[in-house]
């Protein structure tokens, strides 16, 4: 009975150690690549800097380069290492569990604005790695595919409760508000036009009601919204 008892705690301690290590490896790579970009973040670069061997950080992430950011990106975005879906954290349960369609559509514009705030320094980088490197490209293209099918799923909630705009299917929804919150979009509006992420968060929930809900205005939406939840602050 003792021996099972050890035997249980050894397993605990060592996936603990595991997950401080993958946590060292993650911060590290994330740090040069937002320092020194993606050319020079080597894994060997990784490895000195998480102080770890270099055969450690291709087996604590199961591959090579690629894999070492693709596992950066979705920490960065989820903020933990846990192996749980953006879909089925608490967040996004959060956003579908607003009551009003248009509410929702304001909650998930405020946490794309919150990913995007994350992730904006990082997906630069890896877009402009991806023009001359086919393995980062398939990473970005993953990425985008993965954001394409959560604003599909929230097109689904919407068209489930009767929400969608008549004659707009499910599909072409879920393409409207990926474009409207997409991380170009943002970088164009933020860093190229000056705007703050309040005004930016403000767009993009107004755009989102007037993309895929029923024309004629929502009250539940109004222009300005950001400012509203600062003055109550």
């Amino acid at each position: 009975m003792s021996d099972g008892v050890e035997r249980r705690y050894d397993n605990s301690r060592r996936r603990e150690r595991a997950a401080t290590t993958q946590l060292r490896i993650v911060t590290a790579a994330r740090e040069l690549l937002l320092e020194h970009g993606y050319a020079a973040t080597t894994m060997a670069a990784v490895a000195a800097s998480a102080g770890v061997a270099v055969q450690t950080v291709y087996s604590a992430l199961g591959g090579g380069k690629a894999a070492l950011v693709k596992r950066v990106w979705d920490v960065t975005i989820a903020g933990d290492l846990d192996p749980v879906p953006l879909g089925a954290r608490s967040p996004v349960r959060d956003v579908l569990a607003e009551p009003d369609p248009a509410r929702v559509l304001v909650a998930y514009a405020r946490l794309s604005r919150d990913i995007y705030e994350r992730l904006g320094p990082l997906a630069r980088v890896l877009r402009a790695a991806a023009v001359g490197d086919p393995e980062v490209a398939q990473v970005v293209d993953t990425t985008e595919r993965e954001r394409l099918a959560g604003t599909t799923s929230l097109a689904t909630h919407l068209d489930g409760r009767g929400a969608l705009r008549p004659g707009l299917s499910v599909e072409r929804a879920g393409h409207r508000l990926w474009v409207l919150n997409g991380g170009e979009v943002a970088d164009g509006l933020v860093l190229r036009c000056g705007w703050t992420l309040d005004d930016y968060e403000d767009w993009m929930a107004e755009s989102m009601v007037g993309a895929v809900l029923p024309r004629g205005g929502d009250p539940a939406a109004p222009e300005g919204e950001a400012a509203k939840r600062r003055s109550r602050r």
